[in-house]
Order: C-alpha cells, then sequence, then structure tokens
C-alpha cells in the first residue's frame, strides 16, 4: 500500500502499479528464499492441522468450542461435496477433499488481512501442485476399481458410434489427461488473480483522489473498495469449494465411470 502512495503522489495522478509489484514479493526469510506466498502456503498447513489437533484433544459426546468448528467442516464436506458428487463410497476421500478445501480457503483469504494482502493462490504455483495432487488421486482411483477398461473405455467409447469413436476418445484422452489439471490451476489461480487486480485497483483510485476536488468522489471509490473486500471474502469461500467439489467429481467419475 505504501508503494501504491508513492506512486500517486510522485506521478501526481492516477499510476497502477505493474502487475510484478502486485505479485512478487521480497523474501522474508533470505536464507531459504520464503516470502509472503510461502509463508501463507505454510500457514495453511499449520493452521487448520492445529484446530484438528485441539478438536481431536476434547473428549465427550457433546462436541465445544473448537471442536464445533472441525465437526462443521467436516460435515460440510460430506454432505455438500461427497455425496452429491460421488456418493456415500466417497466418504473415504474426506481426508483429502477437506484438506484440499482449507488450504485452498486459506491460501485465499489472505488476500484481506492485513501484512498478508495478497492471495497465495494468485500466483500459479500452489493451485497446480493441488491440481496435479487431484489428478493423480483420481487416475489411480480410475485404474484401482476398474483395470485397463478405464483407459479404454477413455480412448475407445463403447457409447459412440463406431466411425467418431477414434475422435471422441481422442478429445477424451486430451481432456481427461492433459487438461484437467491445468484448468483445474487456472479456475482458482485466475479468480484469485482477478479480484486482487479488482481490490488494487479501487486502492489506488481512494489513494488517487484523497486530494482536490476528486476529494468528492472518494466516498464512491472507498465505498466500492470495501464492497469488493467483502465480496472477495465471499469469493475465497467460493472458489474453495468449487476447486474441491471439481476435484470430487473427478475421483466420482473415475469411481464410476459408467455414470
Amino acid at each position: 500500500m505504501n508503494a501504491l502512495v508513492l506512486a500517486a503522489e510522485e506521478s501526481g495522478g492516477l499510476e497502477f502499479p505493474s502487475l510484478s509489484n502486485l505479485i512478487e514479493w521480497k523474501p522474508i526469510i533470505d536464507s531459504i528464499g520464503l516470502d509472503k506466498i510461502g509463508l501463507t502456503h505454510v500457514l495453511s498447513v499449520i493452521i487448520p492441522t492445529i484446530v484438528f489437533f485441539l478438536a481431536a484433544q476434547q473428549k465427550g459426546l457433546v462436541p465445544s468450542g473448537i471442536r464445533t468448528v472441525a465437526e462443521g467442516m467436516i460435515e460440510f464436506i460430506e454432505n455438500q461435496i461427497i455425496l452429491p458428487a460421488i456418493g456415500a463410497d466417497g466418504l473415504k476421500y474426506l481426508p483429502l477433499l477437506l484438506s484440499f478445501f482449507l488450504f485452498v480457503f486459506f491460501g485465499n483469504i489472505t488476500e484481506v488481512i492485513p501484512f498478508f494482502q495478497m492471495p497465495a493462490n494468485a500466483r500459479m504455483g500452489g493451485p497446480v501442485v493441488i491440481a496435479l495432487i487431484a489428478w493423480a488421486m483420481f487416475i489411480s482411483v480410475g485404474f484401482k476399481h476398474n483395470g485397463f477398461t478405464y483407459l479404454k473405455d477413455i480412448a475407445w467409447p463403447p457409447s459412440v458410434p463406431l466411425g467418431l469413436r477414434w475422435l471422441v476418445g481422442l478429445i477424451e484422452l486430451l481432456s481427461t489427461f492433459i487438461l484437467r489439471p491445468f484448468s483445474h490451476a487456472v479456475r482458482l489461480f485466475a479468480n484469485m488473480l482477478a479480484g486482487h487486480i479488482l481490490l488494487v485497483t479501487f486502492a489506488v483510485l481512494s489513494i488517487t483522489v484523497a486530494s482536490g476536488l476528486m476529494f468528492l468522489v472518494l466516498p464512491f471509490t472507498f465505498g466500492g473498495l470495501v464492497a469488493f473486500t467483502a465480496f472477495e471474502i465471499f469469493v475465497s469461500l467460493i472458489q474453495a469449494f468449487v476447486f474441491t467439489i471439481i476435484a470430487a467429481v473427478y475421483i466420482g467419475g473415475a469411481l464410476h465411470p459408467a455414470h
């Protein structure tokens, strides 16, 4: 934010920072090259782990405090993602899908947290890693439960007319084994980067119009900044849900390829 103020003051008007200034950060720990993005990913693993560890320490049938939060997360993933996308036999994938949801959510929500002010998933590295994990999982599930038939039915779909089977099979092979992890990662990355740029845009506008006659429009630009900040909190949750349910749909499709 300080950089935005200096840019506006030096130019005497409206000046947007370059894209590299929005997504690149100096290392916090030079020796290991840990920057804000890396720190956010680390915290996205540590914080949910602590929450569930503390929840597991509580005894008794009636949950309270942090255990209520942990059990609520589990029930949400079960009822809103696994059962609709996979079915009851998908409950064994609960740990993986819950991990996806929490990792993505905590990596997104830092966009509106002071000091961070940057969603980790607005950089491609994190989304690519978890998208490849989801890709490896659904392919493993497909071969484990269906054997070679899983690949054969994709490459040579029996329900398609014989003359078109080779074309549809080629498209399905590319879609399933090449494009899925790419689109899975890009969907998350692009949405979070767009939201981050939007917030920076309104921040620059608010800073620029804070002096002179332009001050009259400050309530509108600042109001837009507040509104879009609230919207990005919602988007952080939705993108975590979307990423996780798509992973569940892929696993369900590999588990029940006939459907």
